[in-house]
């Protein structure tokens, strides 16, 4: 059975983002095992610190090298992703074998599908900037992507509703990502 790891961009626990990936999940339903990777505790980039690697770092470096595909949900904050998540794909960018750029990375070819719930944009900025940034590290970013403007109700509820187009767009990806 494949292995899907989420990405969640946003901290805050009632997220929407965290919302459509629940969503997602009960999509994806037993099709593949899925998992929400936690990297909450993970230290800024710093060369300091870089080699040896902090155990954080390898306990995310190996789920990242254990799933099948990632599915990041994010926000978009000032027309491009959260400084976190950066941090966390800085990361993922950075040479497993120390100093040996020539070897792939635990990112390197890996399947990421992109969602987004934020603003009255749908996150298209972040999602276009993300894209570029995955790509030139190396992942496989599918084309496929759902932005959802959170409707300005939401924002007083903290309950994100999707409409059945928006679950339609969340069916498509998880269909490209499980093939």
């Amino acid at each position: 059975m494949k292995k899907i790891l989420f990405i969640i961009g946003s901290l805050r626990a009632k997220s929407f983002n965290r919302q459509m990936a629940e969503v997602a999940k009960e999509i994806i339903g037993n099709q593949a095992e899925v998992q929400e990777l936690d990297y909450s505790r993970l230290p800024w980039v710093n060369q300091d610190i870089e080699q040896p690697e902090p155990a954080e770092v390898a306990r995310i470096r190996k789920a990242i090298t254990e799933a099948d595909a990632l599915w990041i949900f994010t926000p978009e904050y000032n027309f491009s992703y959260p400084g976190h998540l950066k941090n966390l794909l800085d990361w993922l960018s950075r040479p497993v074998k120390p100093l040996d750029y020539e070897t792939p990375t635990c990112i390197n070819g890996k399947r990421v599908a992109l969602s987004g719930a934020g603003g009255k944009l749908a996150t298209a900025k972040c999602r276009e900037k993300l894209s570029e940034l995955l790509s030139f590290i190396r992942a496989d970013v599918l084309p496929e992507q759902t932005g959802v403007a959170v409707p300005p109700e939401a924002w007083t509820t903290d309950v994100l509703t999707l409409t059945d187009e928006q679950k339609a767009q969340l069916k498509l990806q998880a269909e490209k990502l499980l093939q």
